[in-house]
């Protein structure tokens, strides 16, 4: 029985030595399983993070890249229309008709005058005037365009104080021009006008 015990103490300790070997095996598995889901997850996050890069990236980039065309155009938008105040800065476009004439000589057709003038019988009584200034050269338009509107309050002013008899014949029509014509010249000095055209008189 002895002999029995003895050998069965080996056996144990083969079984023990047998346990040994199997215990290490379990613990490698977990380890291994570790190792593989960490290249697992290393390969998940460097993908996502890789497809974050080029889906995300571009879109702030394109943000950017509208924003900077809207400025841009906000610019372009601005500098043209400075372009175009500029061009309006200049002068702008006068109501009159302006057309050259013999000898370098311009002539400036004013707007129609129209006036109510005064009568003896209290009668409504309108004069209309189509009148053109002859200038010695274009440059005098310069000084007519922004003068434009003082030249028709004179007209006005002055005319109003007129009668009909006042222009009745050659020598009312002589003197109405020469009074135009100081008046004009007294507005646009020192710039000159040669002389005024009546077109037109209607006085109804």
């Amino acid at each position: 029985m002895a002999k029995k015990k003895v050998k069965e103490a080996p056996e144990d300790g083969a079984e023990g030595a047998e346990d040994g070997e199997g215990a290490p095996a379990k613990k490698k598995l977990p380890l291994k399983l570790l190792i593989i889901g960490g290249v697992g997850a290393l390969v998940v996050l460097g993908g996502g993070g890789a497809a974050a890069f080029i889906f995300l990236k571009p879109k702030p980039a394109a943000e950017g890249d509208a924003a900077h065309a809207e400025k841009a155009d906000h610019g372009k938008e601005k500098k043209d229309k400075k372009g175009k105040d500029g061009e309006h800065a200049e002068a702008p476009e006068s109501p009159a008709v302006i057309r050259p004439g013999p000898e370098g000589v311009v002539f400036y057709t004013l707007p129609d005058i129209v006036v109510n003038m005064q009568t003896a019988e209290g009668k409504a009584t309108f004069l209309k005037l189509k009148l053109t200034l002859e200038l010695p050269d274009g440059t005098v338009t310069e000084q007519l365009n922004p003068n434009l509107p003082r030249l028709q309050d004179m007209f006005q002013t002055f005319l109003r104080e007129l009668r009909p008899e006042d222009l009745s014949g050659s020598q009312g029509s002589y003197q109405l021009r020469m009074e135009i014509l100081r008046r004009v010249n007294l507005v646009i000095a020192p710039a000159k006008v040669n002389a005024v055209l009546i077109e037109e008189m209607l006085i109804n």
